[in-house]
């Protein structure tokens, strides 16, 4: 098993004093190379979810496992290393770093990992983006579609048993969107990663076998605000 969540539950804190439910997910999995679109309301919790799976922030309660890992039960600086070595991210926002290369960005995502720095892998990936002849450009010398794809890169560049992408396609054309998605979809079926995609698009969407809707198994989806004070 490559996920799983239970009896996960989130929320925050309003500025009136009370409590905003977000998240309360009894049980989620998903297997080893398992590929996943989950689609859901704007705001619905999808971005915190990722989140709490890949120990960027914590649940309230609840447990999650990855390969066998109870991750949410780790000191912060290990879950932070057990994310740099086994959990690819790739953002809506790209997030890569404005002073330095193509080339670069892959080798610092590397750099977090207890893996060695591969140069070679780097290249392999950025080629395998098309991005062979963009090494040496930072990214305001590159275009929206370019970014994303040395995040893509960037989020394999590790080998890892997970790949969260969080509307990997959401800021590019028509055109790039599909050729991010075969990206994601090819690396990861290579290397048997697990890929939850989280995205507001139905083209996009129904090109996966497993298709899931947060709000069918996150009970918060069912709490008004009101409720919740």
């Amino acid at each position: 098993m490559s996920l799983l969540l239970e009896n996960i539950s989130k929320s925050y804190r309003e500025p009136d004093g009370g409590r905003l439910p977000v998240l309360e997910i009894e049980r989620f999995e998903m297997s080893r190379g398992e590929q996943m679109a989950l689609v859901g309301a704007s705001g619905g919790g999808k971005t915190t979810l990722l989140n709490i799976i890949s120990g960027i922030s914590s649940a309230d309660s609840g447990r999650v496992i990855i390969d066998d890992t109870l991750v949410s039960e780790m000191p912060e600086p290990i879950r932070d290393r057990f994310r740099a070595e086994r959990i690819g991210f790739v953002y809506q926002t790209f997030n890569l770093l404005p002073a330095f290369t193509a080339l670069e960005n892959v080798l610092l995502g590397m750099s977090f990992s207890r893996g060695r720095v591969d140069r070679h892998r780097a290249l392999e990936l950025l080629e395998s983006v098309g991005l062979s002849h963009r090494l040496n450009h930072r990214p305001g010398q590159l275009s929206v579609g370019e970014q994303q794809r040395v995040a893509v890169a960037r989020a394999l560049s590790n080998r890892p048993s997970l790949l969260l992408a969080d509307e990997p396609t959401a800021n590019v054309d028509l055109a790039n969107q599909q050729t991010i998605l075969d990206l994601i979809r090819t690396a990861c079926t290579a290397d048997s990663v697990a890929l939850l995609l989280v995205t507001h698009s139905g083209d996009v969407a129904e090109q996966f076998d497993r298709v899931e809707r947060l709000e069918d198994f996150n009970t918060a989806a069912l709490v008004t605000p009101e409720a919740s004070r």
